[in-house]
């Protein structure tokens, strides 16, 4: 079925167990498939009601305001609002109300971005019939109906992540970020990272693209590299899995690896790290994921940034109230804060990736995750990221979290703020501002102005979505995944 077909329902806020590749895919539960039936039968009536295409309305602010309020109404029928999509009833039909809910002129900074080099070496490597990263998600891709064995991975190529990041959504800005591997088997490089940058630049996209530098430790070679990284490419932050090693064990950012890699950041003067924690990859080396240690060190070490990746998050317990018992989760991460003195304003960091992609199928554990953080580490603490290309486009995660809204109910009873428009432009984008050194020319010439500004312009005369998502959605695809992968995505 073509993705034009007015038969095609696919919706533009796309509730599906997809995982980024960093943990098993959960399935959906009842009120999860109660939402999308909801939300197809929505598109249905209101297309036959405005005389509209399907695929028409589901591209439309109001399809995606439809998708959401059938969201509100599964999770409120499962019994689950302490948090809602702040949408009125009529968006559904009416753009103006659509609107007010889903659009916005906010600065967007992603700061957790990903995709793969489709004829890298990691690729060469393989055996002869391997198809990593080869999922049913990726059907319907063009790149997926070419003829070679591995051709399919440019569904997850600099192309696409141009095209999903820079033209379906409104991102701003963003980092590109990396996965941990051996230096012989990255499923993207530095080099080719710098070339995607480039493509950006060549657009006249001036500064729309930072990259990381991919830092394991323990590893033999990476510590050493990273002058090369920091002088060569330029990189504004570092990336590290603290789960991670060559040898299946992990480090502690105060053990010897960590110590070694913040002294080296501090030499190279980019104060930027940025530790995968929470979502972990297995039994393996789980205490590592933890955020334990992240107090103490942040307190050691004030000159430096730490960006607590996932924010400590897990999937398999729902987020609650603050439980200082908890040993995991986001508490793991307050806990470990509160613990080293440190509060609103310190260098700790909670970046969202792939958190609140999960967080936005249950919006008890949502409002409980955002206003924990917003409590405890404060607005200003708390990074817009998402993940994407894993999950297709961000722009339903953009459009999901400028509508979602912590219940009266759930702010009486554990004391967390409203979420305003201030503080929604702080996460979306502001913060990230603090850390990435983006020039004043940039925000006030060139992004309004720049080539991808108005390709983007151009491009949203005729737009075309595809409202797909690429990482695994079962346990299967996850560990062909990790198989071909070297160990994460």
């Amino acid at each position: 079925m073509s993705r034009h077909d007015d038969h095609d329902l696919r919706l533009p806020v796309k509730l599906d167990s997809t995982s980024n590749g960093e943990f098993v895919p959960v399935p959906l539960e009842a009120q999860h498939h109660a939402a999308n039936r909801g939300a197809r039968q929505a598109a249905i009536e209101a297309a036959r009601r405005t005389g509209q295409s399907r695929r028409h309305f589901l591209m439309s602010a109001c399809g995606a305001a439809s998708s959401l309020l059938a969201m509100n109404q599964a999770f409120a029928a499962a019994g689950k609002t302490g948090g809602f999509y702040a949408i009125a009833p009529e968006a559904r039909f009416e753009s103006a109300a659509a609107e007010a809910a889903v659009a916005g002129r906010e600065f967007i900074f992603d700061v957790q971005g990903h995709f793969v080099n489709p004829t890298g070496a990691w690729t060469r490597a393989l055996p002869e019939n391997a198809r990593p990263l080869s999922f049913p998600n990726t059907e319907g891709c063009a790149a997926a109906a070419l003829p070679g064995p591995r051709d399919h991975l440019q569904c997850l190529g600099p192309d696409a992540f141009i095209k999903d990041i820079f033209l379906d959504s409104d991102t701003d800005l963003t980092v590109l970020s990396f996965v941990p591997s051996t230096r012989a088997g990255e499923p993207l490089t530095i080099e080719e990272a710098a070339a995607t940058a480039a493509v950006v630049e060549k657009m006249q996209g001036t500064h729309r693209l930072y990259l990381h530098g991919r830092v394991n430790p323990n590893q033999a070679g990476d510590v050493e590299d990273m002058e090369r990284l920091a002088t060569q490419f330029r990189v504004a932050a570092w990336k590290t899995y603290t789960q991670w090693g060559p040898d299946g064990k992990g480090f502690f950012m105060d053990d010897e690896p960590g110590q070694r890699m913040i002294a080296e950041a501090r030499r190279l003067k980019v104060p930027n790290i940025c530790i995968h924690k929470g979502l972990p990859f297995g039994p393996n080396s789980y205490e590592h994921s933890t955020c334990a240690e992240m107090g103490r060190v942040a307190r050691a070490n004030p000159d430096i940034n730490f960006l607590i990746y996932h924010s400590g998050f897990v999937t398999g317990t729902p987020e609650g109230p603050y439980d200082p018992k908890r040993s995991d989760g986001i508490d793991a991460l307050i806990t470990a804060v509160k613990g080293a003195g440190l509060g609103h304003g310190s260098n700790v960091y909670a970046e969202l990736g792939s958190t609140w992609r999960f967080l936005m199928r249950d919006p008890d554990s949502a409002a409980h995750a955002l206003g924990k953080l917003l409590v405890h580490l404060g607005p200003e603490n708390i990074l817009w990221g998402t993940d994407s290309i894993w999950y297709g486009s961000p722009q339903d995660q953009i459009q999901a979290f400028r509508a979602f809204q912590i219940s009266a109910e759930f702010r009486e009873k554990f004391g967390y703020p409203e979420i305003t428009p201030q503080i929604r432009a702080r996460i979306f984008g502001l913060n990230a501002l603090k850390l990435y050194p983006v020039p004043d020319e940039v925000l006030s010439k060139h992004l309004s102005g720049d080539a991808v500004a108005m390709l983007r312009e151009d491009y949203r005369n005729a737009p075309s979505p595809h409202f797909r998502t690429y990482g695994p959605k079962t346990r299967r695809e996850f560990l062909n995944l990790m198989r071909w992968s070297g160990g994460a995505a």
